[in-house]
């Protein structure tokens, strides 16, 4: 057993510090992702930061929104009523992942930072890049049933695992972060990156910086918001593919849509073409295809990955039409 210090910092601030002067520091929150990774050998940091006691546990309005404390639980947070009223989207997206146990034990920042469930990932005796960069890939020639279809690299195919990071992508949402320069804010889509050439990094943030909080507006679409996702088992299950959706129709033209994907993409992937194909549109399942195959046009598939796209663009349609039609009713 590889020995590790713990620390339990009182105040933000004192976390991120403590990481600053400490390279092989790590925070620690629910642990819902990293202590499995200890187990399996993916990760082995000098020293655990445990954030979980921070009062960073609010959900709570600020003008224009809900703001989301890092250290709110998922299973908090799907059954808040702001949530439920004003962010539907939010709440179906972590009821539809994992399991109600991990749902009481993860938070909010955890969540948006866990890594790929990618099989080689966990597996230390193969070959990967995000886990020992320039070992190589082995996912592309090996199992790739969940690989990316969107923005991957040669360096890594795996997809980005996390239901409500989809939502918050849809959603306009920003990051609040603190480091040692300070705080500052991010939008959503920049908190996680594609590989390219880097496999092994994640995420845009510095490693001392620490997540405090996810602002999301409540904009009149994501009142009319939902998540579909699609997996090979009701619960416990990872995306093949899924959908966050919102839009607002006015007489049955499109004005405010918004389209994210899960299960494609080493990032939740904003659909922007697709949404620009679509506003001023009537919102139709014609429209909806076409518009998502306008989107998938930078698509690369392989013989195992080739059903996310029919997949992918058949739930989309689902998603879109039902939500007008609920507008409409």
């Amino acid at each position: 057993m590889r020995a590790m210090e713990y620390v339990r910092p009182a105040t933000p601030a004192e976390a991120v510090a403590t990481v600053a002067a400490r390279p092989g520091a790590r925070f620690l929150a629910g642990g819902t992702n990293l202590v499995d990774h200890l187990k399996l050998g993916v990760a082995s940091p000098e020293t655990l930061v445990d954030v979980r006691r921070l009062p960073l546990d609010a959900v709570e309005t600020y003008d224009g929104g809900v703001r989301v404390g890092a250290n709110v639980l998922n299973s908090d947070l799907a059954s808040h009523p702001l949530v439920r009223s004003r962010l539907p989207l939010v709440s179906r997206a972590l009821l539809a992942g994992a399991s109600g146990q991990i749902r009481n034990q993860a938070t909010t920042g955890g969540n948006l930072l866990q890594r790929t469930r990618c099989v080689y990932f966990q597996d230390v005796t193969t070959p990967c890049n995000k886990r020992e960069p320039g070992s190589g890939c082995s996912a592309l020639e090996g199992y790739g049933r969940y690989n990316a279809i969107l923005g991957a690299s040669p360096a890594c195919v795996a997809t980005h695992p996390s239901d409500l990071a989809v939502a918050l992508a849809a959603l306009d949402a920003s990051v609040v972060l603190l480091g040692a320069d300070g705080e500052r804010r991010i939008p959503f889509e920049e908190l996680h990156r594609l590989p390219g050439d880097d496999a092994a990094t994640d995420t845009t943030l510095g490693p001392d910086e620490l997540i405090l909080a996810v602002e999301v507006p409540t904009t009149e679409a994501a009142r009319r918001s939902a998540y579909r996702k699609v997996r090979d088992r009701a619960s416990f299950a990872f995306a093949l593919v899924s959908v966050a959706g919102a839009v607002r129709v006015t007489d049955g033209v499109v004005e405010d849509v918004r389209i994210a994907w899960g299960g494609v993409a080493h990032k939740p992937w904003r659909a922007r073409r697709a949404e620009a194909a679509l506003v001023g549109q009537a919102l139709t399942a014609d429209a909806v295809r076409a518009a998502v195959d306008d989107e998938l046009g930078a698509a690369e598939t392989t013989p195992q990955t080739a059903y996310k796209v029919p997949m992918l663009r058949n739930t989309t349609v689902l998603t879109l039409t039902q939500l007008a039609e609920e507008e409409v009713a």
